[in-house]
């Protein structure tokens, strides 16, 4: 029969609850008891949740990876950039996608606590610094990942969102643009705010005069994308946009689903469509989209790989890691 977390207690002569604290909170519990129970543990061979061989190990195997959108292809890549280098080091990736939505999210931060996971790398919905910096407290090491840090006690891996902005409508205006859609959402989400700071620097610092417009989305996604094209197409032609910046590919591939299902407007010749992200799926669209480029695998990889530094060393200082924005320009701006 299965042995449980009462044969454990009655065989180390102590409480359920003082077995439960040996599992999930052995700091807080003394020196004989976690003896104790980690001896009867092994008598009986119990194991919960991997609980058993942490006491054993004195360490987690796991990292726990929660992802803002795990329908996103760039998300995936970064998933697969940590995986790659976390089986270098005998690593499991315990994986969490919020799809976006802030109470998954916290669930998925109490999960993780609760398995004492060796680290955690977050792709956030909101602003989570104070959960980092409480996990940070109790001895599990975080990364915010694809957000810059500005607390100085957290450390980060992300590509310089701001910059990859500005650089996309720096290249609209440079081909001529001057009506320019920013097309993102929702704005608790950071990187929208910054990219759209970007976008609204390069139109303000613009030799020319340029027009840009917000079309607000409720998230990053080809449905939403494709809502907001067809919002864009149902205004008076005059106040139709000669361009479109959005926030991520999945949303410009959803505007271009749009445009090209309604043939009203041509892609690039009326209306030129550049993303963000630059997944696998940019340049296999009808129209090849221009995209801002993020190295989807190096940030994963980056991110694995400070978060188990700081998992050894406790003490270590924080980093912040921004990697450059890269310009790909296809068919969809005229490459």
């Amino acid at each position: 029969m299965a042995v449980s977390i009462r044969d454990v207690a009655q065989r180390a002569g102590v409480s359920v609850g003082t077995v439960s604290n040996v599992l999930n909170r052995p700091d807080e519990v003394s020196a004989d008891s976690v003896d104790r129970v980690s001896r009867a543990i092994d008598e009986l061979g119990y194991v919960r949740n991997d609980a058993a061989r942490k006491l054993r190990a004195g360490v987690s195997t796991t990292v726990g990876f929660i992802v803002l959108d795990g329908q996103n292809p760039f998300y995936n890549d970064v998933v697969r950039g940590a995986e790659d280098e976390a089986s270098r080091h005998g690593i499991a990736i315990l994986y969490g996608n919020t799809d976006e939505d802030p109470r998954r999210e916290s669930m998925y931060f109490d999960l993780f606590h609760e398995q004492q996971v060796r680290g955690l790398l977050v792709i956030p919905y909101g602003d989570v610094i104070s959960r980092l910096r409480r996990l940070n407290a109790s001895g599990i090491a975080t990364v915010l990942v694809d957000r810059f840090s500005a607390d100085s006690g957290v450390s980060s891996v992300s590509i310089d969102s701001v910059a990859g902005g500005r650089l996309a409508v720096e290249h609209l205006v440079d081909i001529g643009r001057r009506r320019i859609a920013f097309v993102g959402g929702p704005f608790d989400i950071r990187l929208v705010n910054d990219r759209l700071a970007g976008a609204r620097s390069a139109a303000e610092n613009a030799a020319v005069n340029v027009d840009l417009q917000v079309v607000a989305t409720s998230a990053l996604s080809v449905e939403e994308g494709a809502a907001a094209g067809a919002r864009i197409l149902a205004r008076p032609r005059r106040e139709w946009p000669d361009a479109i910046f959005a926030a991520n590919d999945m949303l410009a591939l959803g505007v271009l689903q749009t445009l090209m299902s309604e043939g009203r407007m041509l892609v690039p010749d009326d209306i030129a469509l550049i993303g963000f992200d630059d997944i696998p799926f940019a340049a296999a669209a009808a129209v090849p989209l221009s995209s801002i480029r993020q190295p989807a695998r190096m940030i994963g990889r980056t991110a694995l790989r400070i978060v188990l530094e700081e998992a050894a060393d406790p003490e270590s200082i924080p980093r912040r890691t921004v990697f450059p924005p890269e310009l790909v320009v296809r068919r969809s701006t005229g490459g």
